[in-house]
Order: C-alpha cells, then sequence, then structure tokens
C-alpha cells in the first residue's frame, strides 16, 4: 500500500502543472500552441492575444483551485463524522456559503459605497453561512451525545431544500435587475469562464488555511475513528479537533463557492476515490488538494473539448457525475445503514 501512496503522490503532483498547461492551451474553442503559451511568459504577445492566455490561465488556476479546495473540505468533514457519505454539498456547507454570497452580492448592489469592497465581504459572508449551517446540521443530528450519520445526511437534506428556497426568494426580488438576476442564477450551476486573479486568489486563501491546519489535526482524526471516547482516552481534545475542522472545511468550502459558486460533489467524489486508491487514513488528506485540482481540471478540459465553451456549466457536469456515484455509495454501505 505505501508503494501506491508514494506513486498516487507522484503522479498526482506531475498531473496537475501538465493539466495547468493543457487547460490554458486547449480550454477554449481553438487550441493554443505551447509556443504560443511560451511567448506570453516571454512577455512576446500584446493585445487581443495577451488577454486570451491571460483569461485561459486565470480559468485554469480558479478551477484547480476550487477542485483541491472542495476536495479538501470532503476530506476533512468525513474524517470529522467518520463516514464517506459527508461532503461540503450534503450536509449543507456548500448551501449556506451559496445563500450568504448570494445576499450579499445582492445586497452589495444596493448600497453603492459597498460595492468595491465585494471581493472581500462575498467569501466571508460565504463563510459565515457555511459554518452557520454546518454548525446547526452538525448540531440537530446529535443524538444522545454521538452524532447520528443517517440524521446527518437527512438534516443536510432538509436544509439544503430551505436554503434552495431562500436563494430562489433572493432571485425573485432580482427580477428588474437582469445583470443581478444572471448572476444569482449561475451560482445554481457554478462558474469558471471568466475568472481572474482575483478569484483565484479568494479561493487560495481557503486552500492555503486548510493545508495549514493538517499537520494538527490529521493524526487526531485517524484517532478519532475509533470514537470520541477511545479518542479523548489517547489525549485527542476532541472539541478542539472537532471545532478546527469544520472551520477549516468551512472556509476552504465557501472561498470555493465565493469564486466558482456550486459545484457539487467534488468533496463527496474525490475523498472516496483516494481512499479506494491508497487506503484509509490521513494520507487521503494530504492527497485531497492535488487529486481534486486534477479532478475538476481534467473534468472541465473533458467537457469542453467535447461539448464546447459554455455549453455546460460545471455543476451540471458534476451533478450528472454526481448523482449516480452518490446512489452506489447508498448501495454500497447499504448494510451498514441499516445498522446505525
Amino acid at each position: 500500500m505505501s508503494g501506491r501512496r508514494g506513486l498516487a503522490t507522484g503522479v498526482l503532483l506531475v498531473a496537475v502543472p501538465v493539466l495547468l498547461v493543457l487547460m490554458t492551451c486547449g480550454g477554449g474553442i481553438d487550441w493554443l500552441t505551447p509556443g504560443r503559451l511560451l511567448a506570453a511568459l516571454r512577455g512576446e504577445l500584446t493585445g487581443t492575444e495577451l488577454a486570451l492566455v491571460r483569461l485561459r490561465w486565470w480559468k485554469a488556476a480558479t478551477t484547480a483551485v476550487v477542485g483541491a479546495s472542495l476536495a479538501l473540505s470532503g476530506a476533512l468533514l468525513q474524517g470529522l463524522f467518520r463516514n464517506g457519505l459527508a461532503s461540503p454539498s450534503l450536509v449543507g456547507i456548500s448551501g449556506g456559503a451559496n445563500l450568504a454570497s448570494s445576499a450579499a452580492l445582492l445586497g452589495l448592489t444596493r448600497v453603492t459605497a459597498l460595492a468595491g469592497a465585494a471581493p472581500v465581504l462575498v467569501p466571508v459572508a460565504g463563510f459565515i453561512g457555511a459554518l452557520g449551517d454546518g454548525s446547526l446540521v452538525a448540531t440537530l443530528a446529535r443524538r444522545n451525545g454521538r452524532l447520528s450519520i443517517p440524521t446527518l445526511l437527512l438534516t443536510g437534506l432538509a436544509v439544503n431544500a430551505f436554503l434552495a428556497g431562500l436563494l430562489a426568494a433572493l432571485q425573485s426580488l432580482s427580477l428588474a435587475q437582469p445583470d443581478i438576476l444572471r448572476e444569482l442564477l449561475s451560482l445554481s450551476f457554478g462558474k469558471l469562464d471568466d475568472r481572474n486573479g482575483g478569484h483565484a486568489l479568494t479561493g487560495l486563501v481557503g486552500l492555503v488555511v486548510g493545508l495549514l491546519v493538517l499537520p494538527f489535526v490529521a493524526r487526531s482524526l485517524d484517532l478519532l475513528q475509533a470514537g470520541e471516547e477511545d479518542a479523548a482516552s489517547l489525549g485527542v481534545d476532541v472539541p478542539r479537533v472537532q471545532a478546527t475542522c469544520l472551520a477549516a472545511a468551512c472556509l476552504a468550502a465557501s472561498c470555493a463557492v465565493a469564486v466558482a459558486h456550486q459545484v457539487p460533489f467534488v468533496g463527496l467524489m474525490v475523498p472516496h476515490l483516494l481512499r479506494r486508491l491508497v487506503g484509509p487514513g490521513q494520507h487521503v488528506l494530504w492527497l485531497a488538494a492535488p487529486a481534486g485540482a486534477v479532478f475538476l481540471l481534467l473534468t472541465e478540459l473533458v467537457q469542453v473539448r467535447v461539448f464546447g465553451l459554455g455549453v455546460l456549466q460545471p455543476g451540471v457536469v458534476l451533478s450528472l457525475l454526481g448523482g449516480p456515484f452518490f446512489l452506489l455509495l447508498l448501495r454500497e454501505q447499504g448494510r451498514e445503514l441499516r445498522s446505525w
């Protein structure tokens, strides 16, 4: 298994820069030759050509950051809740971030004096919404001090339905503002086109914080798999680890939602596939970020080359992939679910 982990690590670390280049060259209607990309790096391009290269590069960078953030968030949540069915989109974190970001965006359009602060205020609002909903779902899913996974999933579904209703209400309030309505509607399907350096940097903040947290929680999460009581007896500060993991997962997911809106199932699929590949344990946490970047870059590159630029939004593609994947997981874990 250790050899497989080493091979997976090497492949992922090589695949990320390769896919970034491929996405920059082929993430549009026409392929850019590597020579044009090198010319842009050397400062030999100007005007429309340079703008095109920059646009594709920032889309590729944002896609990688969003995929890495969502996969890391999912891995933290699955370790925290001790179940592979947990993910940002299923337990309400992405929905809370989406609603709060939408409300902030709509509010900032009404207060022109604060419009320039949108790149900061929208992610902050998303983090507050994600943390609030994540904490609410985790609290409601506890029974007699223990976390019930079926209750967690059902509570997450109920909260997501309520949040979807509130988001629809916000969209209804924006019918007289077509530009704002178009932006709010895109929140439901994800958006990776027309990204810039500010988007990539916003997503990177949540990713970096999540990665910095890993050395302090990775071993504790391994010990938590045996149960909170056993972990506490081994010296794990369970409340601190839980609060730290939940905050880091919420921040990573909310920053991703702030720049790409709804991109579901990445946090569910990537950690689960990694466990199949390298086995359980903290290795999944360390590999989640590069694996998530590779997964979303490859998905976006393939769908652009097959369907064309802008035909299918990333949220649509991931829903088509993630829905059947989730059903297979439910079927696979049916015996375990009946035992809870």
